[in-house]
């Protein structure tokens, strides 16, 4: 009989390992996913910063040629990509200190 319940401990302790495995491996994947996603969102965020940067030089260039006389229209996009570009600033700037923060901590 204490071979018995030697065995239900063991079954118990193994079906407790396997959930603690299994929530691990499942925790693995999700932050995987959310670097992912983070990644995903940083990296679209440059190339709309980008895209915009782009747009407002072609807006001088066409300026500039006299292909377009509405001054308006390329003052908006050059503060529109001067905008977006400081916004990136800074979000890079609160990553960096988050990053440094985190590396400071004690373990």
């Amino acid at each position: 009989m204490s071979d018995i319940g030697f065995i239900n401990m063991r079954d118990i302790t193994l079906q407790s390992g396997l959930k603690t495995l299994s929530k691990g491996a499942e925790s693995r994947a999700s932050k995987e996913a959310s670097e992912g996603a983070f990644l995903d969102i940083l990296k679209n965020s440059v190339l709309e910063v980008d895209a915009s940067q782009k747009d407002a030089d072609i807006a001088v260039s066409e300026m500039v040629a006299g292909d377009k006389k509405n001054v308006h229209e390329t003052m908006i996009r050059l503060e529109k990509a001067d905008i977006e570009f400081k916004l990136m600033m800074k979000v890079r700037n609160k990553i960096i200190d988050a990053y440094k923060e985190v590396m400071r901590m004690n373990i």
